[in-house]
């Protein structure tokens, strides 16, 4: 019998219709930038993971470098994402068959087994999480074909977690984490505050982000830029706003930025 991941936010991070869906990630598509194009290939994509209406704009930024890849390939999609609702120490290899979503299932790649079996599998972390969910609709619609290794994590090494990744990742990789910046200030300091993200993170700078960085998704980020510093993989800064930007009031916001690393 299959194991499927139902959706958990469907209704409300993102519409739970299959058309309202689909147009609604394509217009964030449409309305973004140009790709990167002559920089190097695609490896990592850092994207926000709020409700659409607040963080869809930045997450189109993101995934709109999806163009650059071959799109009849099938693709390995690494999916870091952090565990909001559930302490948890290490990560969880969200080891399900499939994950559903309106648009359709979402094959999990039998890497994700072998590697729950190593590192383990807890189910709660993940079953009302939304950092890993909210990505899906956004690959579904840039590749026609992938599977996803998804994982969740909680309080781990980033070190450790990219000597772990590193020799899983190929030329059929891409590695996607997600993350918001910083939580409920006033607008103006948090845009002071997410400069910080929107310069250590295409800089590699690893010490500033550890130390002065706010993201919930940090060790994920922090992961990616070990990654990136050890494969000499250029950063790069994509699109930055934040919930005052885009559906929110000015007194209380979360920050969203788009980066890719490409090598």
């Amino acid at each position: 019998m299959s194991l499927i991941r139902q959706p958990a936010v469907a209704g409300m991070f993102y519409p739970q219709e299959e058309k309202i869906l689909s147009q609604m990630v394509g217009q964030f598509l449409k309305d973004s930038p140009v790709p990167l194009k002559d920089e190097g290939t695609l490896k990592v994509l850092i994207a926000p993971h709020a409700g659409y209406i607040y963080s869809g704009p930045v997450a189109g930024a993101c995934y709109k470098q999806l163009d650059t890849l071959d799109k009849n390939k099938h693709w390995k999609v690494f999916l870091l994402g952090p565990a909001h609702r559930v302490s948890l120490q290490g990560i969880s290899i969200c080891a399900y068959d499939h994950f559903q979503t309106p648009m359709g299932r979402v094959q999990v790649s039998p890497i994700a087994k072998t590697l729950a079996a190593q590192f383990g599998f807890l189910p709660e972390a993940d079953q009302q999480e939304h950092s890993l969910e909210v990505q899906l609709p956004f690959l579904q619609a840039q590749l026609s074909s992938f599977e996803l290794i998804p994982i969740v994590i909680g309080a781990a090494p980033p070190k450790g977690l990219a000597n772990i990744l590193a020799p899983l990742l190929d030329e059929d990789s891409l590695l996607v984490i997600s993350t918001d910046l910083s939580h409920f200030l006033p607008y103006e300091e948090a845009r002071l505050v997410d400069a910080i993200a929107n310069q250590a993170i295409p800089d590699l700078d690893i010490d500033l982000m550890m130390e002065k960085g706010d993201a919930c998704g940090l060790i994920g980020v922090l992961t990616a830029m070990e990654l990136a510093k050890e494969q000499q993989w250029s950063g790069h800064f994509l699109d930055y706003q934040n919930s005052g930007d885009t559906a929110g009031d000015k007194d209380r916001v979360v920050g969203y930025g788009a980066y890719c690393f490409l090598g």
